[in-house]
């Protein structure tokens, strides 16, 4: 099981925070790649936010698929069923809902709320991923504010997540792959599913834990940490007989962060194993693989 974390302890100041959580978030990174997020502060959101996204998912699919998320949509709008294949060749049974920092008047639901409820969210949860990401930066021998520039406006996404249920032997809710941004704070619904694969091969099984965040380290971090930090195959199973929802906040660099090393994280026995990409044309690869819309970068 991957390790639990509290996030912030009462009387306790920023700096003090972020030099408690140093060491546990970095070892976290290195050995699984994965963590548990307690004490976050946006446990009271959680309800309705599940609340909102299964009424969404609830639509006809014709109003869902009006939203549908396109090579000109810049990766916001609806996904539906089995469109997306994140293990090649086997796709998902799940339906999406994606949201951006760039999501216009024309893309939201016309739900009573939604919008104001998810852009709160999105905000929130941008900020907690930053937070963190002070704490890593002490942990990779940075100051703290070291990502933050290259976070304040950032390619974040939230993306609501629905699985239908899944006959014996049917098709995964997500096949077998690694996230591609910096860092994944998840919410998930009590339905179980999701299991991660350690370093020797093992898959391990990270079961929902009420008001907790479980996070991970993506591609494009790790790939910044010079493979330091651990960005964790995982994959997700549609529960039989009954439907999974998830939530999942993905924060991404700023499109002209250049990614790469962290001096700290290159040496003579560790060369750097990937030449600099900026953030941008990085994440554009990956969703083209994903979507198969070619080269558009996400927004």
């Amino acid at each position: 099981m991957p390790p639990i974390i509290d996030f912030s302890l009462p009387n306790e100041n920023i700096a003090d925070r972020n030099a408690r959580l140093a060491g546990a978030l970095g070892h976290a990174c290195r050995e699984v790649g994965f963590f548990y997020l307690r004490a976050h502060g946006l446990e009271a959101m959680i309800a309705p936010l599940f609340a909102a996204s299964r009424s969404f998912f609830a639509l006809p699919v014709e109003v869902k698929s009006g939203l549908a998320l396109t090579s000109a949509s810049g990766n916001r709008g609806y996904v539906g069923l089995r469109a997306e294949a994140l293990d090649p060749g086997a796709p998902d049974n799940k339906e999406a809902f994606n949201v951006t920092a760039a999501s216009d008047d024309g893309f939201w639901p016309e739900t009573p709320g939604f919008r104001a409820l998810m852009a709160d969210y999105f905000a929130r949860a941008n900020d907690l991923g930053r937070a963190i990401h002070a704490a890593l930066a002490i942990d990779l021998g940075l100051d703290p504010a070291y990502f933050q520039s290259r976070l304040d406006r950032p390619m974040s996404t939230l993306r609501l997540l629905h699985y239908p249920p899944a006959p014996p032997g049917g098709p995964l809710g997500a096949g077998e792959h690694t996230d591609y941004g910096n860092l994944t704070l998840l919410l998930t619904d009590d339905a179980g599913g999701l299991a991660v694969r350690r370093r020797d091969g093992e898959w391990i099984e990270a079961p929902p834990i009420p008001g907790a965040f479980v996070c991970n380290i993506g591609d494009c971090l790790m790939r910044w940490t010079n493979d330091v930090y651990l960005s964790t195959p995982h994959r997700v199973t549609s529960p039989a007989g009954r439907e999974r929802y998830s939530i999942a906040f993905f924060l991404d660099p700023n499109a002209d962060a250049m990614v790469e090393a962290i001096p700290s994280c290159v040496g003579p026995d560790r060369p750097a194993r990937h030449a600099p990409i900026r953030a941008d044309d990085y994440l554009a690869s990956r969703f083209a693989a994903t979507y198969g819309f070619g080269a558009a970068r996400p927004q």
